[in-house]
């Protein structure tokens, strides 16, 4: 039991911290968006569409995700608005529930309407605890739809975890 307050009292202090990245950080943080967006699109071409129709979306290159029963992800992403980069964001999560692992996926998020994307930049936004991603894989993304203005796709990169949730998560946006 004291193992588990103490992973707990280390989730809750990592995700205290401030993730906006420092100047140096968000080029690289940018570079590894490229980059993800690239393999995105390797892995399931049919994705062209949203990131050619989107009014916006956020990509997040590097989010972490692990916990034993108390688990959280982070991760810092680029925000592009009709195509262009406008601003870095950074997402939080924190919860209790059944889950055992770890995982560092890409997480994409589109927003269908100018509206939705300006809700996300205002701090407007988050997921609701039932909200999850789409996993990509190739082909899927010729049937996905958006869902109150807002479609998420994610791709694992490494780690196994049976957790594909992305409800409870918080973002801050801060603009270039």
């Amino acid at each position: 039991m004291k193992k588990l307050t103490y992973l707990s009292a280390l989730f809750i202090l990592l995700l205290s911290f401030n993730t906006n990245a420092q100047t140096s950080k968000d080029k690289r943080i940018i570079e590894d968006a490229v980059e993800a967006k690239a393999t995105i699109l390797e892995t399931d071409e049919g994705l062209k569409n949203f990131f050619d129709n989107a009014a916006g979306y956020v990509i997040f290159p590097n989010v972490g995700k692990g916990g034993f029963i108390i688990g959280g992800a982070s991760g810092n992403g680029v925000v592009f608005e009709n195509g262009k980069k406008v601003g870095m964001a950074s997402l939080k999560k924190l919860n209790i529930g059944l889950q055992a692992g770890g995982q560092s996926i890409i997480e994409v998020i589109f927003f269908e309407t100018p509206d939705d994307l300006r809700d996300f930049k205002k701090g407007n936004f988050n997921f609701g605890a039932e909200a999850s991603a789409v996993a990509i894989k190739s082909g899927i993304a010729f049937n996905a739809k958006y869902k109150d203005g807002v479609a998420v796709f994610a791709l694992p990169k490494a780690g196994l975890m049976a957790d594909a949730s992305v409800g409870g998560q918080k973002f801050s946006y801060s603009k270039f």
